[in-house]
């Protein structure tokens, strides 16, 4: 016979259910179809005409350490396609001590101006400390492990002729060299990102974070100075939006982006990029009120606060799960449950703690790939809640592709 508490348990667990299905379902689904149907089905922008004179650019390179791919980086960055009077090319160097500023100082005469930062302070605090001496127009911000198109700065740029336009963004194009076993999740993940920043440009409202690959920004906006150990790229389309303009997305700035190859250290990426991005928007916070920032709003809790809450939908839905399960009886289904907790559990510390760094194989990398992301998201929460962030910038080491 049912007790007393069995419904309070079936209504309960119905709850966390519908909870922890409803919530993937709009943010992976239900989100890029409003997008869709807010453009009206507009097809992909032309891109807009050269402009009469070019603007002048600063290419800025933020580099700890980077004497291994630092030649590499510098060739990409004079192989541009850019008028030679009209770019300035910069890196800056936060406080290396492996030769990557001696490197950098055999090219001054090809162009390439070094900047040191001579005490170590992260990535946001040497671009706050050198923005105001940049002289460009439009201050262009890549890494040291990327490669772009010849075309990619003009790509950019062009969208500046906007007035409307204060940040465009690159697409990045997730690469690994022709024999590594990289993986592959993480292309998955960069190609549906991409399609959707191109919705969300499509839609009017333009993308709610740019880039850290390759973005282009105007300087009067870049010379405002964010917290040292918060996200520059995502609070550049922020930033943009409280000063009146949009950050859009520019699919012909194509920047190849090699994969991490292995999932222990894409976890520990995603935890430090997570936790800064929540930080960066708790900074910004104001910018969700609809009242006041209207769509803008509405698609940053989409895409940043949706996506953030998938992995404590994923343990609303195992709950209730458990919780209908036992309202009813069904013993076995409860145990069937606890079983499949661990059972993700374990392929999540398979992907994570593997000690020789190699990659997974197949299938058993997609999974693994899609639960790590998932606990990063829930370590990242902990950490902004303990105000764990880390302001010191460790750059992700990348083989050059």
């Amino acid at each position: 016979m049912p007790s007393a508490v069995t419904p309070i348990l079936l209504v309960v667990g119905a709850l966390l259910v519908a909870f922890g299905v409803l919530l993937p379902l709009y943010t992976f689904l239900g989100y890029p179809a409003l997008l869709s149907l807010r453009s009206g089905g507009r097809r992909r922008r032309t891109p807009p005409p050269d402009p009469q004179e070019w603007p002048r650019v600063t290419v800025a390179v933020p580099a700890y350490n980077e004497a291994a791919q630092i030649r590499d980086t510098i060739e990409g960055l004079l192989a541009l396609d850019y008028p030679a009077d009209r770019i300035e090319r910069v890196i800056v160097s936060d406080a290396s001590s492996d030769g990557t500023d001696e490197i950098v100082l055999e090219y001054a005469d090809r162009g390439i101006e070094l900047k040191r930062v001579e005490a170590r302070g992260g990535k946001t605090v040497a671009e706050n400390v050198v923005a105001p001496s940049l002289n460009g127009e439009i201050i262009v911000n890549t890494d040291a492990s990327i490669r772009l198109e010849p075309d990619a700065v003009k790509a950019l740029v062009r969208y500046f002729a906007d007035p409307t336009v204060g940040v465009a963004s690159g697409r990045d194009v997730s690469i690994e060299n022709r024999h590594d076993e990289a993986n592959a999740g993480e292309t998955r993940y960069v190609n549906y990102e991409m399609w959707l920043r191109d919705l969300e440009t499509r839609a009017g409202g333009g993308i709610v974070g740019a880039s850290g690959s390759l973005y282009a920004i105007r300087a009067e906006l870049h010379r405002h100075p964010v917290p040292g150990h918060l996200s520059r790229d995502f609070a550049s389309a922020l930033t943009a939006r409280d000063h009146g303009y949009r950050a859009v997305t520019v699919n012909e700035a194509v920047c190849y982006v090699p994969r991490t190859h292995s999932l222990s250290r894409e976890y520990r990426r995603k935890v430090r990029t997570i936790t800064r991005g929540m930080e960066t928007l708790g900074w910004k916070k104001h910018l969700l009120n609809p009242f006041r920032h209207g769509v803008f709003a509405w698609m940053l809790f989409s895409h940043k606060v949706c996506r953030w809450l998938i992995p404590v939908a994923a343990v609303a839905l195992w709950l209730g799960a458990v919780l209908v399960a036992a309202g009813l009886g069904w013993t076995p289904a409860v145990i069937a449950l606890v079983v499949g907790l661990v059972a993700g559990l374990g392929l999540a510390w398979v992907g994570q703690a593997r000690p020789d760094d190699r990659p997974l194989p197949g299938v058993l990398s997609l999974g693994a790939f899609a639960a790590l992301s998932n606990i990063a998201i829930l370590r990242a929460w902990f950490r902004a809640w303990r105000g764990a962030g880390q302001a010191v910038w460790e750059p992700t080491r990348r083989k050059t592709a």
